[in-house]
């Protein structure tokens, strides 16, 4: 895959959670330095648990100032123009799923770099796009959505799987990312439309 096209991934997904936890943080009412917080906590804390679980360091984002541009560009600009988007609830989910999707494959690609297993891999890109909803979510008090009944993390590694059986099937590297990018983000739309979850195991007496 070449360079460019990962550069170009990671800056998409970058955006996409920025936005996704400036429009999560302004929903909560934050103040502009709150706005900002939760969107670099939430656009880079995927990356950073990723780069020191594999010592990649410092981590990513303290050696690319661009990370950083983009963060603080994307936060003011929907501090700016957000109030003026309708949907903003369905502008938060399909930002939050774009970024999930994007932010996989970023994970999956740093695992390859390294040489670990397909599992591993997968555990990598799930990480990345998961763990810094995680850190929003517990900063504003909530439920962190990978610990709830909606399929989430289950996107990511479903995505991912498809992405290795496609590099074994030989399909172009560039078309199966984004084929990877796709079904991550088709499977959450889809499970939140039709309400898909994974299987409870406690009863209503435990519920209460």
């Amino acid at each position: 895959m070449p360079t460019h096209f990962l550069q170009i991934i990671d800056i998409l997904g970058t955006i996409a959670f920025a936005v996704s936890g400036a429009f999560l943080a302004m929903e909560k009412r934050l103040d502009p330095f709150g706005v900002l917080v939760l969107s670099f906590v939430t656009a880079i804390g995927g990356g950073t648990l990723r780069d020191i679980m594999i010592g990649n360091l410092p981590v990513s984002w303290l050696r690319n100032e661009t990370a950083t541009i983009v963060i603080f560009s994307a936060a003011v600009a929907t501090m700016l123009f957000g109030r003026y988007l309708k949907q903003l609830t369905a502008t938060l989910f399909l930002f939050d799923a774009l970024g999930l999707g994007l932010f996989t494959l970023v994970g999956i690609k740093s695992g390859i770099d390294k040489n670990f297993s397909i599992g591993i891999c997968i555990t990598l890109g799930t990480i990345t796009a998961c763990f810094g909803g995680v850190v929003r979510d517990v900063l504003l008090n909530n439920i962190p959505l990978l610990f709830r009944k909606e399929i989430y993390a289950m996107a990511c590694i479903a995505g991912g799987a498809v992405y290795f059986l496609l590099r074994e099937m030989n399909v172009n590297p560039d078309l199966s990312t984004i084929l990877c990018i796709l079904i991550i983000f088709a499977i959450r739309l889809v499970a939140v439309r039709y309400k898909l979850s994974l299987p409870q195991f406690y009863n209503s007496t435990i519920e209460k």
